[in-house]
C-alpha cells in the first residue's frame, strides 16, 4: 500500500509546528548513521522470519543477516546507511522527494520486480496520495470524555463501544484480574468486535454509521445482552438498517506507538504500522515496505451482501489502530495512550482504560498488568501471569480459552496535579522519558 506516514507527519507540522522540517530529521539520522544495538527480541524476530520471507529478497537479507546467512546477534551495531541518505532527501526537499523523486521510483521498482508476488504500486498512486485531516469521535466514560481516531480505524469506534457498554455495570466493586471482570470484558468486547467486523472501514468509500454505533441507546440495548455467568456462543452485529457481512482481514501485528505531552500541554498519541512483523519484507531507500493491504477483507461479499472492508481502488483499508485521549470532567487533558499489536490492539488499549479510570492504577502498573483479550471468538489470557490462572473458571463459565503470549506495546502519559507520569510496556524496548 501506499505508505502515508510522510504526508501525514508533513500535514501536522504544517498546521501545528514550531521547530524548521529538517531540523525535525537530525536526530533519526544520526542514529541512522551510527547505529543501535540489535536487542533480544529483534534478534528473535529476525530468526523467527527467515523462512518467512526475510531472507528471500536480497535488499532485506543483506542488511538482517550476517554474510553467513545468520541473523543479526544480539548487541551487534546495525547501522543504515541508505535510510540517513532517505532522510536526508525527504529533510532537505519535503514530502515531493518521496513522493515523487528517486525515492517513489525505488519503491515502486521493489513492488515489481518482486518476482514470487510482484506489486502493482505505482509512481501515479504515489504521486497522487494526499493525507486526510478527520475529526476525532468522543463519547463520555463516568466523568470522563474518551477521544479516538475514527475510520477508516477501527479501533477508536470500538474501543469507545466496549466502554459505553460496561459504563452499565459496576466494574469498580469488580477486581480487575477476577474471573467476573475478564469475563464482563469479553462480553463486551464479543459485541463491539462483530458491529466492527459488519460496518467498519473507510467511510470515504462506504456509509459508516457513527452515530449509530456510538449512540448510548443503541449500547444499552447491547449491553443488555450479555449474560453475566455464561460466554455469548454466536454474537452477531446489531442491526443497523444497512446489508453488511463479516469480512476476513488478517490484520498482522508490526506496529508502533508513541505517546507525547510538551512543556505547553500539546499531546500527541500516534499509532504507525507496516502490517506483519517486517512488513512486505522488501526494502528500498533502507527501509522497509508494508504489507498493509491484508488490512481488507480477501472477501468482496458474504450472501450477496458486500463486506464494507472490501478492495476498492484507492480506498484505505481498516486497521486497528486506538490512539486515545482521556480529557476530566473540566476537559482538561487527563490520560494519552495507545498501543501497537494488530487487532488486539482494540483490547490493549480498552482495558488499560478501565485498569486506571475504574480500578485507580498508575499508568505503569496499568500498562504492566496481565492481558486479557476477546476478539468474538476465543478468549486469550496473556501466559505466565495472573489472568492465564482464570482459565479453568472462565471454561466453566462456556468460554473457549488459549493461554499464549500476548505481545503489548503500550505507551502512555498520565497529567496529574503534581506533574506527568509516563508508563511504557515492558513487552517491548519503550521507555518513559522526560522530566
Amino acid at each position: 500500500g501506499t505508505p502515508g506516514v510522510i504526508a501525514m507527519l508533513k500535514l501536522a507540522h504544517d498546521r501545528h509546528g514550531k521547530l524548521p522540517w529538517a531540523e525535525l530529521f537530525y536526530p533519526a539520522i544520526k542514529l541512522a548513521e551510527q547505529g543501535f544495538a540489535v536487542s533480544p527480541r529483534l534478534h528473535n524476530l529476525i530468526a523467527a522470519n527467515q523462512q518467512y520471507g526475510l531472507g528471500k529478497y536480497f535488499a532485506s537479507r543483506a542488511y538482517f543477516f550476517t554474510a553467513t546467512n545468520e541473523p543479526l546477534p544480539v548487541g551487534h551495531i546495525l547501522k543504515n546507511l541508505a535510510f540517513a541518505a532517505t532522510l536526508r532527501l525527504i529533510a532537505r526537499d519535503g514530502p515531493s522527494a518521496f513522493y515523487r523523486g528517486q525515492i517513489a521510483q525505488d519503491i515502486v521498482a521493489a513492488v515489481k520486480s518482486a518476482t514470487d508476488n510482484p506489486g502493482l504500486l505505482s509512481l501515479r498512486d504515489l504521486a497522487d496520495y494526499r493525507a486526510i485531516e478527520r475529526a476525532a469521535v468522543c463519547s463520555p466514560y463516568r466523568q470522563y470524555t474518551v477521544c479516538g481516531m475514527p475510520p477508516p480505524t477501527s479501533g477508536g469506534i470500538t474501543t469507545l463501544q466496549i466502554l459505553t457498554m460496561l459504563q452499565e455495570f459496576d466494574l469498580k466493586s469488580m477486581k480487575p484480574f477476577s474471573a467476573q471482570a475478564v469475563h464482563l470484558y469479553s462480553q463486551a468486547a464479543r459485541l463491539a468486535y462483530a458491529d466492527r467486523n459488519a460496518y467498519l472501514a473507510d467511510a470515504d468509500f462506504v456509509e459508516v454509521p457513527v452515530p449509530r454505533l456510538l449512540d448510548p441507546a443503541y449500547l444499552k440495548r447491547r449491553a443488555r445482552m450479555i449474560d453475566l455467568n455464561r460466554d455469548a456462543v454466536d454474537v452477531k452485529a446489531g442491526q443497523l438498517t444497512l446489508a453488511r457481512m463479516p469480512g476476513l482481514a488478517p490484520e498482522l501485528p508490526s506496529t508502533t506507538h508513541m505517546a507525547v505531552v510538551d512543556d505547553d500541554g500539546n499531546a500527541v498519541s500516534m499509532t504507525s504500522s507496516i502490517e506483519n512483523a517486517f512488513g512486505s519484507t522488501l526494502m528500498a531507500g533502507g527501509f522497509l515496505l508494508n504489507n498493509q493491504l491484508t488490512d481488507f477483507s480477501f472477501r468482496h461479499e458474504n450472501n450477496d451482501a458486500p463486506i464494507a472492508n472490501r478492495v476498492q481502488p484507492g480506498k484505505r483499508p481498516r486497521s486497528s489502530m486506538a490512539p486515545t485521549l482521556v480529557f476530566d470532567r473540566n476537559q482538561e487533558l487527563y490520560l494519552v495512550i495507545g498501543s501497537p499489536g494488530g487487532s488486539r490492539i482494540i483490547n490493549y488499549v480498552a482495558t488499560t482504560l478501565l485498569a486506571i479510570l475504574e480500578w485507580d492504577m498508575d499508568i505503569q502498573t496499568a500498562i504492566e498488568m496481565p492481558r486479557f483479550s476477546n476478539r468474538n471468538a476465543v478468549t486469550e489470557l496473556e501466559a505466565g501471569t495472573a489472568a492465564a490462572q482464570l482459565a479453568s473458571q472462565l471454561e466453566q463459565m462456556g468460554h473457549v480459552v488459549n493461554v499464549r503470549v500476548l505481545t503489548s506495546g503500550l505507551h502512555g502519559i498520565m497529567v496529574a496535579a503534581d506533574g506527568l507520569y509516563g508508563g511504557a510496556d515492558p513487552r517491548r524496548e519503550g521507555l518513559a522519558l522526560g522530566n
